[in-house]
C-alpha cells in the first residue's frame, strides 16, 4: 500500500474521490435547480405574444402621394414610408453597391407584393440613424435621400449609408403586403 488510508472514528475508510464526486454532483444539481428556478423569472420579462400582436400597424399606401413620405410610430420607433419618384428609383438602382459601406441592392431592401413582384415605388424603413439613433431628415443630404443632422450621416434614396459615421443602412422592418395598396408592419 503506497497510499495512506484515513480512517474515521467509526473505523471506516474515508475515500477522498467519493467525497469530491459528491461535492461536484451536489454543486451541479444546485446550479441546475437555480437555473430552472430563474428561467420563468427571466422569461416573464419578455414581451407577451398579445403585446407583439398589438404592435403591428396597417398602412394604406394609396394615401401616400408620389414624392411624399409618411412617418408613423411603430413600437416606439419612427417608420418612414416613402413613395419614391421615378428619378429616386433610378438613382437607387443605379448605385454601384461596392462603393457603399453596407452593400445592399435596392431590391434587397424591398418586400414582394401579393403577386410576388417587387414594387420599387414604396420604400419602408425604420427612420433611425444607425450611428447614434437620431432621426434623419428626408429629401436632403448629398445623395437626395436622408441626412442625419446629429453627426452628418448621408443616406441615399434607398436608405443606404453613403457618407458619414453611420455603420449600417437604415433598417427595414418586418412588413408584408396584405393587398396591392395595404402593408402590415410588424
Amino acid at each position: 500500500m503506497s497510499e495512506t488510508q484515513v480512517i474515521d472514528a467509526h473505523g471506516e475508510v474515508i475515500d477522498d474521490d467519493k467525497r469530491d464526486f459528491i461535492f461536484i454532483a451536489t454543486g451541479a444539481a444546485a446550479a441546475a435547480g437555480a437555473a430552472l428556478l430563474a428561467w420563468p423569472l427571466v422569461a416573464q420579462m419578455g414581451k407577451a405574444a398579445d403585446t407583439l400582436a398589438a404592435g403591428s400597424v396597417e398602412i394604406d399606401l394609396s394615401k401616400v402621394a408620389e414624392g411624399q413620405q409618411l412617418k408613423i410610430l411603430w413600437r416606439g420607433a419612427p417608420v418612414f414610408v416613402r413613395h419614391r419618384t421615378a428619378k429616386e428609383i433610378a438613382e437607387a438602382e443605379g448605385v454601384d453597391i461596392s462603393d457603399c459601406p453596407d452593400p445592399q441592392t435596392d431590391d434587397e431592401r424591398l418586400r414582394p407584393t401579393p403577386e410576388g413582384k417587387l414594387d420599387p415605388r414604396f420604400l419602408v424603413m425604420i427612420g433611425v440613424c444607425t450611428h447614434f439613433g437620431c432621426i434623419p431628415v428626408g429629401e436632403s443630404g448629398d445623395f437626395d435621400g436622408w441626412y442625419c443632422p446629429c453627426h452628418g450621416s448621408h443616406y441615399d434614396t434607398s436608405g443606404r449609408i453613403r457618407k458619414g459615421p453611420a455603420p449600417k443602412n437604415m433598417a427595414i422592418p418586418d412588413y408584408v403586403y396584405i393587398s396591392d395598396t395595404v402593408i402590415k408592419v410588424g
